[in-house]
């Protein structure tokens, strides 16, 4: 049998990067024989964490059929998030705390979804479920994660298992859990010297909605300003990856991680399915979204609900 391949989605976050390298890890504890990989360049977020703990990359990878016949997801499960020939593997395992949607197998599988704040989360509980010792370093990353996913426990995706999990992670990685923390998220936050067709890609995800082809991407700062200030080019991207990828709709949510408010700026058609969604008028294409910091539980939702009417 080849070596199992195990992946986050696309553009991936340091969730997707670190829940591939814990969920490989304890695979292969168990005996299995797998490698983490990504679909992706690191993100600088993510890649301070590998750095600070000392773990070497996954290698990116486009396709996986040449490698391999069995795959294992983690952090997403959509088609359109994961590899472009996911339809030509066998899909065994899914770990993911993401909605499930355009999702099926010919085969019975290991499915764990949980509604937690992070996937490493629920891969603390298989490593404790399997009496597997967790190491510094990838309790470090597992850490980093959930600190990642939940703003610090801001997001409202956080849960009091997401708590105790990165308190439990922080002592196993011997860091301090705030000033690490703090310093991470700020780590992910310069933006200052990307393009706008990298502005727009550096977290964004698709997703079916009703008969709409939806982008949404997000951007941590600490001044929106740093995004805004390019709001020219940033349209003309997204107006030009709209035409090339088919998307009816994108949306750019852009969130200040100390003032935990995000402003959208949206594009494509029906844009007044935006501010139907989030009680909202866009002037200028865009809008404050008060007390907004999470895609997954403030963004997708109520959007796909509006587009699904």
């Amino acid at each position: 049998m080849s070596k199992i391949l195990v992946f986050g989605h696309k553009n991936p976050d340091t969730d997707a990067i670190t829940s591939a390298i814990s969920f490989s890890y304890l695979k292969n504890q168990l005996g299995e024989k797998t490698e983490a990989v990504a679909l992706g360049e690191l993100n600088e977020e993510t890649a301070y964490a590998l750095n600070y703990f000392n773990v070497a990359a996954p290698r990116v990878v486009e396709t996986v059929a040449n490698e391999t016949d069995t795959v294992y997801l983690v952090d997403h499960n959509e088609a359109q998030q994961s590899v472009a020939d996911i339809a030509e593997v066998e899909v065994a395992s899914v770990v993911d705390h993401h909605r499930i949607a355009n999702f099926e197998t010919t085969n019975p599988l290991y499915y764990r979804a949980e509604p937690v704040g992070c996937t490493n989360t629920i891969i603390l509980k298989l490593f404790k479920e399997n009496d597997v010792v967790i190491p510094k370093n990838i309790a470090g990353l597992m850490l980093s994660a959930i600190v990642s996913d939940t703003l610090l426990f801001k997001s409202p995706t956080c849960t009091s298992e997401d708590e105790a999990a990165a308190k439990e992670l922080a002592e196993l990685a011997e860091v301090d859990l705030e000033s690490y923390g703090l310093d991470l998220l700020k780590a992910g936050t310069n933006m200052g010297d990307k393009s706008a067709e990298e502005l727009i890609d550096l977290d964004a995800k698709s997703f079916s909605m009703g008969d709409k082809n939806v982008r949404i991407a997000q951007i941590n700062v600490v001044d929106v300003d740093d995004v805004f200030s390019k709001q020219e080019a940033i349209v003309e991207a997204i107006e030009q990856t709209n035409l090339n990828n088919n998307y009816d709709l994108f949306l750019l949510v852009v969130t200040n991680i100390l003032d935990s408010d995000s402003i959208v700026l949206a594009y494509g058609n029906p844009v007044q399915a935006v501010e139907n969604a989030f009680g909202i008028e866009l002037k200028d294409h865009k809008a404050l979204l008060k007390g907004v910091v999470s895609r997954k539980k403030q963004v997708v939702p109520q959007l796909t609900e509006e587009l699904t009417k």
